[in-house]
């Protein structure tokens, strides 16, 4: 199984899948120093790359069976400021996703794998997250 690596990080979801036979084909990381971690810790010389997801097209994605994504969620979290997943917060970059997979259209993955964030489905009263991701 092939997957992309979005809000990457230096990789946690990389080292799991990997282990587990599955074979990272890109990732997205917007940090410079988690960039330069991911690197050293992966071979990532014929992956592809984007380094701010707000500037990702859909088309432009490889193929894959799965995208992983551990959005910034300090809005979201019971130790964070609980504002809630907003557009223009750092939270709201998880409509990111939501918007490749509407711009995606026939390249749509098979599976989502998001980040586990205590509150995620209860924030905003539970209206927060698209049905879709629940």
């Amino acid at each position: 199984m092939k997957f992309l690596d979005f809000f990457s990080g230096i990789g946690g979801f990389h080292s799991g899948l990997e282990l587990a036979g599955m074979e990272c084909i890109g990732w997205c990381e917007f940090d410079k120093f988690a960039q330069a971690s991911y690197k050293a810790m992966y071979n990532t010389d014929n992956l592809w790359f984007g380094s701010d997801v707000t500037k990702v097209k859909g088309k432009d994605l490889p193929k894959a069976d799965l995208w992983t994504f551990g959005f910034p969620c300090q809005d979201i979290s019971i130790a964070g400021k609980q504002e809630g997943i907003k557009e223009g917060t750092r939270s709201g970059l998880f409509y990111e996703i939501m918007r490749l997979l509407d711009e995606c259209e026939e390249n749509k993955p098979k599976w989502l794998v998001c980040e586990n964030v205590k509150n995620l489905l209860s924030i905003d009263g539970g209206g927060g997250v698209p049905q879709c991701c629940r």
